[in-house]
């Protein structure tokens, strides 16, 4: 029972070759002469494989290249997924992570998903996620820079110093992209020998299978060490991807030949071969399954894993039901793959509107290159169409791959011809933007050739008419802008505040408040702190209170407020107040006194210096928090060193300046 040597065992697989196997030696691997298995696996036909198949059969041999014909497409899309799989196994989570349309992000928004896939997932899972953002987002920015670069030439066109501009987005860009080329390059160098040493391995067992087909040896111990060596298989982990297809059918075909070459038990062989056919029966079933599955790339995905297991787990079925199986198996396969086809071709039409959306959109743009217009608020409106057709072209969706270089090309130049034609306008207005300038430093050089006159009933009238003229000039270069107005105010300013002190120099009221706070202020001098800190404030308190109801003092004698303010910060400097407090108190009493003495003018840019800072050092925070952010996006972001520490000090100083100034300015919105 264990040995029926007239068993016929070398007709149970109809492609099978009864000659002598020839084993052919290279380099890198041990290719043999090996005919075709499962009768029309793509894999075992390969150029690569140097497998020559030799049949007896000339049924099997007319009809094996029209099977083959018909399904070697949907057969080799498989194949050579699982074969890359089989390399790296990271990449089997690939597809569980939806692959976007990154050309519709922003910049901002590709950068925050660069970094999200990065941080979060296997470096060989997201390499073509992170290509295509790699290429989406250098492909705006590049366009970016272009119409940087044109915009300071035109702003600059004497300069000879270089275009130069940094992108806080970009640094960050190059910052993630680095780190994931550093996984990247790492993971390859530990696959690369682990690879190596798994295809000597599994090179290894194939060697042996071979010597297993000896009829000398006992059965058992031949059927122990075939299921060792299966065992062995299954473990032998991951092989290099071109070497994959070849070395598996080998394996295969060792196996089949053990089957069908050696005497076994008929029983133990007809029980393997009906347990591998029911696999294999399921596995069709399942297939049939997937045919009516609503999402195909799901289904074709099963497909791949169910290829594998075909192939990798299950072993050989008897000769009169291996082609009938496989031809079942390939079939559906075909079916599934002219499926999938079917979802491409409806994903093109798709990018074929697309493609005709971006032409429309560009032919706008060219429409709007045309369009002369003379004045600066009707630019504005230009500029907003093409930036609203810019977003539309971005949002619009990929298009044929094959048309995509030259529909961004065509992009591109109708944006950078609608910059050309903008820019020619301004650099015509820039002339006139020049004449202005010369007009009002000349108002400035007259006003300030005035600040000091103390002939005022002359010089008042020029100085108003001044500030007429300066009124009616028009626009100068934007960098020169607010350096000539404060040049100008400031002088405007010094006049009048001489001419306001002349007025009020005479005033008897003044010169008695004068007298008071002269006297008042040398009892201040020899005024004593009693030690207890809250009679002591109420103290000080009462004396500011008294020297304002003393009331505004004339201009030529202000001097005498500071004085009152230095007997004041030596009080409060013994007082040990914080320097909030301290400064909360001396802001409050100096804007008591503008208000007393209905400086609107001063109070007022008091206010818009407060708002400045205010925005100055939000700004600062800001850019803190994204220094701190940036720190603890690093790899060493638990170990905070000195740098950080001293970026969170900061952050700290300056959020409690902002509460300062914030109280100065409601303090100032409440006088009355």
């Amino acid at each position: 029972m264990l040995e029926e040597k007239n068993d016929n065992l070398q007709q149970a697989d109809g492609n099978l070759t009864t000659d002598s196997i020839e084993s052919i030696q290279d380099d890198s691997t041990i290719v043999e002469t090996t005919p075709v298995t499962e009768t029309s696996e793509p894999e075992i036909t390969d150029s690569e494989a140097d497998i020559a198949a030799v049949t007896t059969e000339e049924k099997v041999a007319d009809t094996t290249p029209l099977i083959e014909n018909q399904n070697q497409k949907a057969l080799n899309s498989i194949n050579d997924s699982n074969a890359e799989e089989s390399e790296d196994e990271t990449l089997k989570e690939r597809h569980q992570i939806p692959m976007q349309d990154y050309d519709t992000l922003s910049m901002e928004a590709l950068v925050d998903e660069l970094d999200t896939l990065v941080s979060t997932e296997k470096v060989m899972s997201i390499k073509e996620h992170v290509e295509e953002i790699k290429k989406a987002f250098l492909a705006k920015y590049n366009h970016f820079i272009e119409e940087k670069k044109e915009e300071y030439h035109t702003e600059n066109p004497d300069t000879t110093e270089d275009f130069q501009y940094h992108s806080p987005l970009k640094t960050k860009f190059d910052q993630i992209y680095s780190h994931f080329r550093d996984n990247r390059n790492t993971h390859f160098k530990s696959l690369q020998t682990n690879l190596k040493t798994n295809l000597e391995n599994r090179l290894a067992i194939v060697e042996e299978l071979k010597e297993l087909i000896n009829p000398q040896e006992n059965i058992k111990d031949t059927l122990k060490h075939f299921n060792e060596l299966r065992e062995r298989w299954k473990n032998a982990g991951p092989i290099p991807k071109d070497k994959y297809n070849h070395v598996w059918n080998n394996y295969h075909f060792h196996v089949e030949n053990f089957y069908d070459y050696l005497h076994l038990d008929r029983e133990a062989r007809d029980l393997d071969f009906k347990h591998n056919l029911e696999q294999k029966q399921k596995i069709v079933a399942r297939v049939q399954e997937l045919i009516n599955e609503a999402d195909v790339n799901k289904a074709f995905r099963e497909l791949q894993d169910l290829h594998r297991i075909w192939k990798e787990d299950i072993g050989p079925v008897s000769r009169e039901n291996r082609d009938l199986i496989w031809n079942q198996f390939s079939e559906l396969t075909k079916q599934m793959h002219d499926k999938r086809e079917v979802l491409f071709e409806k994903l093109r039409g798709t990018e074929l509107e697309n493609l005709e959306t971006k032409k429309g959109i560009i032919a706008d743009i060219e429409v709007l290159a045309t369009v002369k217009v003379n004045a600066h608020s009707q630019w504005l409106q230009q500029i907003e169409k093409v930036e609203t057709l810019r977003t539309a072209f971005f949002s619009a969706g990929k298009v044929p791959s094959e048309v995509n270089e030259q529909t961004w090309a065509a992009f591109k130049l109708a944006v950078r011809n609608f910059n050309s034609f903008k820019n020619s306008f301004y650099k015509d207005i820039k002339k006139e933007q020049n004449e202005n300038l010369s007009k009002k430093n000349a108002l400035v050089a007259k006003a300030q050739e005035l600040q000091e006159s103390t002939d005022f009933a002359v010089t008042t009238p020029i100085m108003k008419r001044i500030q007429d003229e300066w009124k009616q000039i028009g626009h100068v270069p934007r960098k020169y802008s607010d350096k000539i107005w404060k040049e100008f105010k400031d002088a405007c300013n010094h006049y009048f505040d001489k001419l306001k002190e002349h007025k009020d120099e005479d005033s008897a009221e003044e010169i008695a408040a004068f007298d008071n706070k002269k006297l008042y202020l040398e009892t201040l001098r020899a005024y004593e702190l009693t030690g207890d800190h809250k009679t002591d404030l109420d103290a000080i308190k009462l004396h500011i209170e008294t020297w304002k109801n003393f009331g505004k003092v004339p201009f030529p004698r202000r001097h005498i407020e500071g004085k009152f303010n230095k007997i004041l910060d030596a009080l409060f400097d013994k007082l040990s107040l914080s320097k909030k407090d301290t400064d909360m108190i001396r802001f409050a009493n100096r804007m008591d006194s503008l208000s007393e003495n209905n400086d609107s003018r001063k109070l007022e840019n008091e206010k818009i210096f407060i708002m400045r800072k205010i925005e100055e050092v939000r700004n600062e925070i800001i850019q803190l928090e994204n220094n701190i952010q940036f720190f603890t996006n690093t790899r060493n972001a638990k170990k905070e060193n000195s740098i950080v520490l001293e970026v969170r000090k900061n952050i700290a100083i300056h959020k409690e300046s902002l509460e300062t100034w914030q109280e100065k300015l409601k303090q100032l919105r409440n006088l009355k």
